[in-house]
């Protein structure tokens, strides 16, 4: 045994490896990332990266029918996409444990939404449980392989970003050996057609009261009485905060929230004589404690949007339930009045908006979209922060995929789009939900053209490989699919490469393939400077020569700043791409000498 301090990733990870896991599958996206992450380190789980969420579940279920535990990991919004065989997986259930985690973002630190995921567990009636630190993290992975194999049912771990990144102390254990389940033909259980599938959700509706009587003893649910004048129910991280605020208060934490422990509930309920449920985003359990009968406060002080923190519950409870100042921690409201002081501090201090890195290789690409007055369909990934001044060069963006998607459906819409429309996509967002749009555009004798911002990673969440760059997560070599070969393969005829350095061909290759009547590719490719840095001559702008005309300042680059009415380069920041260089008029922009 030894103690380490671990985020909740890393315990997850460590949980999954100790409950003896065997494979392990994702997706790249915050909060959940570190997870397959570490869980690649070790040696003892197979682990990859796969296009999509929805493929790393189906490949999840195909290691878990052929008898190998196995650990799915993604972000809230990845589970939109594993939805289609998450539900009917719910159905067949397992053979080999099988147990997945989804990550959700409230206040969207990197996320399009805020939606609340524990409604995909009561939607798809499997199991859900939510842990509260990092030692909960790693031990409710390990006893959710045992209900995954007893109740024959995928069991999902909710966590929130919190969880995800905030690190406390874990105890380690070791290795669980545990052998190949065998794997038997059995089509009744495992294909779905409707004279198996009616029968199996029989099977699953009786399995949810089976859970709901687990969940009542569940090891991790705490009741902790103390006053009589309030009781807060709470989970996951909500829990740390209601119970470090006010520790003379009733805490139920409940940690198996899907399907909830009915009696262990209404016992806490009928010992305090006021109910407050603390949670973040939608009123899950709130509503599903009124649904019991039970008189409860929650959302009217509470808020729905954005994610809690210890001021905001600490007014909120108080708000609800005045008296409840003399159950808090002593001195707390000094401690929280010195932290939003802090806060407000951080607040007067000028706020840098996010923007692509000095030298980003799509900075060319949305300098010559805007330039000549694009409508450009975006998507998710670093290129987003297109959005944002000076580029200000998107104006859509929903989810993974619509930069490939949505352009047709413009085009669509008016024909005259083709020339004023584009797409725009990354190569693993490409590679995620990209594919399949495109091979639309072609069926239907679209016009559209696509964009791929390839810089050959996917940087946004960390520099993570994907399927096009040739290395799998454990760093082996790979084939690296070829993006122009399978355009071609699909019916583009019209495909080509550009270096976006290179604003001339960008330009020439953006133009010339809008004006064609037919649907064309255009891969706009160069690594991201993260991964690759090319040069290492910064540039300077000559300040006798600059006519201050404020077109390099439009690229937004964070190297180009400007003190007063001088424009400057700074060179600690400058990584050399010559962009600015290329885009100044007057031959103010030249490169440093080596010192």
């Amino acid at each position: 045994m030894s103690k380490k301090l671990l985020s909740g990733n890393e315990a997850i990870a460590r949980g999954a490896y100790e409950a003896g896991v065997k494979t392990a599958y994702g997706y790249p996206g915050t909060p959940s990332t570190e997870i397959l992450e570490e869980l690649a380190k070790y040696d003892d789980v197979y682990a990859e990266w796969c296009p999509n969420e929805k493929v790393a579940f189906e490949v999840g279920i195909g290691s878990s029918i052929a008898g190998a535990r196995t650990f799915v990991a993604m972000k809230q919004v990845g589970l939109n996409v594993a939805a289609d065989p998450l539900f009917t997986f719910s159905y067949t259930g397992v053979n080999a444990g099988f147990v997945f985690v989804s990550a959700d973002d409230p206040q969207l630190h990197s996320s399009q939404n805020e939606q609340d995921n524990r409604h995909y567990a009561k939607a798809a009636k499997v199991p859900m449980i939510e842990p509260s630190d990092s030692q909960e993290a790693k031990d409710m992975v390990i006893e959710a392989f045992k209900i995954s194999e007893e109740f024959d049912t995928p069991v999902m771990m909710r966590t929130t970003t919190r969880i995800a990144h905030s690190k406390s102390m874990v105890e380690n254990g070791e290795r669980a050996a545990i052998e190949n389940k065998k794997y038997e033909k059995n089509p009744q259980k495992f294909v779905m057609i409707p004279a198996h599938g009616i029968k199996r959700h029989a099977f699953i509706e009786e399995r949810l009261k089976r859970l709901q009587a687990y969940a009542e003893g569940f090891k991790f649910n705490t009741l902790e009485m103390n006053s009589n004048i309030l009781g807060i129910v709470s989970s996951g991280i909500t829990y740390q905060y209601a119970k470090e605020l006010f520790p003379e208060a009733s805490h139920l934490k409940l940690a198996f929230t899907h399907p909830l422990p009915v009696k262990l509930i209404k016992k806490f309920a009928d010992k305090v004589k006021n109910i407050m449920v603390v949670e973040e985003l939608d009123p899950f359990l709130e509503d599903a404690l009124r649904t019991l009968g039970l008189k409860v406060t929650g959302k009217e002080f509470v808020p729905i949007v954005g994610e809690l923190n210890p001021g905001i519950v600490y007014d909120a409870v108080i708000k609800a339930y005045p008296e409840a100042v003399k159950l808090a921690q002593p001195g707390i409201d000094d401690g929280l009045e010195q932290a939003a002081g802090i806060r407000k501090g951080f607040a007067s201090i000028p706020m840098r908006p996010p923007a692509l890195c000095p030298g980003c290789p799509h900075r060319g690409v949305f300098y010559a979209l805007r330039k000549h007055k694009y409508i450009v369909n975006g998507d998710i990934g670093c290129y987003t922060l297109a959005v944002l001044p000076p580029l200000s060069a998107l104006d859509t963006q929903l989810d993974m995929g619509t930069g490939a998607s949505v352009v047709h459906g413009f085009t669509k819409a008016d024909a005259a789009f083709s020339k004023k429309a584009v797409g725009v996509i990354g190569d693993s967002t490409f590679i995620h939900s990209g594919i399949a749009p495109l091979i639309n555009t072609v069926y239907n004798k679209g016009t559209s053209t696509v964009i791929i911002l390839d810089n050959r990673i996917t940087a946004m969440t960390g520099r993570q490989d994907h399927p096009g760059t040739g290395r799998t997560i454990k760093g082996e070599k790979t084939y690296a699919l070829d993006f122009e070969k399978l355009a071609r393969a699909i019916g583009i005829k019209s495909v080509r490469t550009v270096d976006p350095y290179d604003l001339k061909e960008t330009e020439k290759a953006i133009n010339e393939e809008t004006a064609k009547k037919e649907p064309s590719l255009i891969i706009a490719r160069r690594a991201c400077l993260l991964i690759e840095r090319v040069w290492d001559l910064p540039y300077e702008i000559v300040t006798d020569v600059c006519r201050d005309c404020g077109q390099c300042i439009s690229l937004g680059c964070p190297a180009l700043t400007r003190s007063g009415d001088v424009l400057k380069i700074d060179r600690t920041l400058c990584i050399g791409c010559g962009v600015c260089y290329k885009i100044c008029k007057f031959d103010a922009v030249k490169t440093r000498s080596k010192k």
